[in-house]
Formats: C-alpha cells, structure tokens, sequence
C-alpha cells in the first residue's frame, strides 16, 4: 500500500497535515520584525538559515481566529514555490504515514476551513485529517507582495 509521510499539526480542535517533503523544519519560538501595512496573519519576518522568513498565523489565515502563544506553539518552516515561509501553529504532534488510498477530494465546506485551502482530507485511525494545499494558503498576490517585501529588506538591510 502506497503511503506518504506528513506532519500532522493541530488548529484548535482540527488536526491538520502537510506532506514531510515541504517542511524545513520545526521551530519554537522565534523573534520577529513587525513589518507595518501587512495583512493581520502577517506576524513579521525573521531570518534563517540566511533567508528572510515571512512567519504567518496559520490559524488567522485560515479564519480560525489568532493562535494562542503557548509552550506547544510551534512554527513550521514550509517551502512554497521558492520561498521559505513560517506558519505558526497551535501544536505539531508527529509524523504520520497516510495512505495515498485513504485521501479523499476535499468537501465543499470542510467544517470553518474554505475548500480552496485543502488538498484532501484522510480519515487515519478514526480521524479525520486535513491535508493543506500550501500554495493556496499564500495567494499569489500575497507571494508577490511577501517577495517584494523580502527583496526590500534583504536589499537594505533594514525596514
């Protein structure tokens, strides 16, 4: 049976996945510049690894509400496209082998989740899992305006 891995994180009370491949790494907590006329899930940039590194509120792109800064809190740095991109998130607890078999198209309406976010959804152990389609969750429109503010700063070296 074909199975890809995937980290599985919680917002609020869903529990989410994005395939291992995409993930750099797992972070705690990290410091952040604010940068001003962002949109509000736009928490700052950080640098890392030598890359300036939008950090997004997962739960605030998804209209969750904000995330609730705790000690399970944690970022995951995700690569979309060719940008390195921070998401916080609520708690990531493992990684999990899903089988390809077991994803399913996702809903119209998954729960508060929009569709357009979702790649699929996969019941493993009785659960239901949401797998995030990351190139949806940073528009395009937005990927410019995060690139340009990137380029801004990477260029000067300040805000």
């Amino acid at each position: 049976m074909d199975t890809d891995k995937h980290i599985i994180f919680r917002l609020k009370e869903q529990i989410f996945a994005v395939h291992v491949q995409q993930i750099v790494s797992i972070e705690r907590a990290l410091s952040l510049t604010k940068i001003p006329r962002t949109p509000d899930f736009l928490k700052g940039v950080t640098e890392m690894r030598g890359m300036m590194t939008p950090i997004i509120d997962l739960r605030e792109r998804l209209d969750l509400g904000a995330v609730e800064i705790t000690d399970q809190t944690r970022t995951l740095v995700v690569q979309v496209d060719e940008m390195q991109i921070g998401m916080i998130v609520d708690q990531a607890t493992e990684v999990k082998d899903i089988p390809t078999a077991s994803i399913k198209p996702a809903p119209k309406l998954a729960g508060e989740i929009k569709d357009t976010f979702l790649l699929g959804v996969a019941t493993v152990n009785e659960e239901l899992i949401l797998l995030l389609d990351l190139e949806q969750i940073i528009h395009f429109t937005e990927r410019n305006q995060l690139q340009d503010m990137i380029e801004e700063i990477d260029g000067s070296g300040n805000l």
